[in-house]
């Protein structure tokens, strides 16, 4: 069987949706890796500002797996079949895995915010990726980006001193 139907969306190229939905499967990788991260960070943070970070990343959590929702289905509809399976996630991955543990609150956010350094940049690279060939998946892809360095504003907000340094 094959990955790619004999369509895309009206408008493309067959060879220009397949094409953007590339692009978009490791964008789904990613976001995929990224929910689990942050539900690993939220299951494993602990001393003094344990409530803080544990409930302030169930939120990000539920938007992450929406986005990748939102991916997957964009794929399809450009005729390609998402694959959402662990083993090419990792066969994939251009990313460090997350190595933090049962950890205090400041490690976990450090961390963190180190994985949104590099999904937010790889996101802003699909944007430039596709933006010329299909501006319904760069719009896609723009609000999710904005929305990723929001939470990442989060995260920064706990590393910030009084002078806009992260510690």
């Amino acid at each position: 069987m094959s990955k790619y139907a004999s369509f895309t969306v009206p408008g493309l190229t067959e060879e220009s949706g397949h094409h953007v939905a590339d692009v978009l499967q490791l964008r789904l990788h990613a976001l995929n890796d990224l929910h689990l991260v942050l539900k690993h960070a939220h299951w494993n943070v602990v001393g003094p500002n344990f409530i803080a970070v544990h409930e302030m990343l169930d939120p990000q959590v539920d938007q992450v797996r929406g986005f990748v929702d939102a991916i997957a289905e964009r794929m399809a509809t450009m005729g390609v079949a998402p694959n959402g399976l662990s083993g090419d996630l990792v066969e994939k991955r251009t990313w460090a895995e997350y190595e933090v543990d049962r950890a205090d609150a400041l490690t976990h956010i450090r961390a963190l915010n180190e994985v949104y350094n590099v999904v937010v940049e790889d996101h802003r690279a699909a944007i430039a990726k596709v933006g010329d060939i299909d501006p319904i998946t760069e719009d896609l892809l723009i609000g999710q980006t904005a929305e990723l360095e929001l939470f990442q504003w989060f995260l920064r907000s706990h590393l910030e001193d009084g002078q806009g340094n992260l510690k």
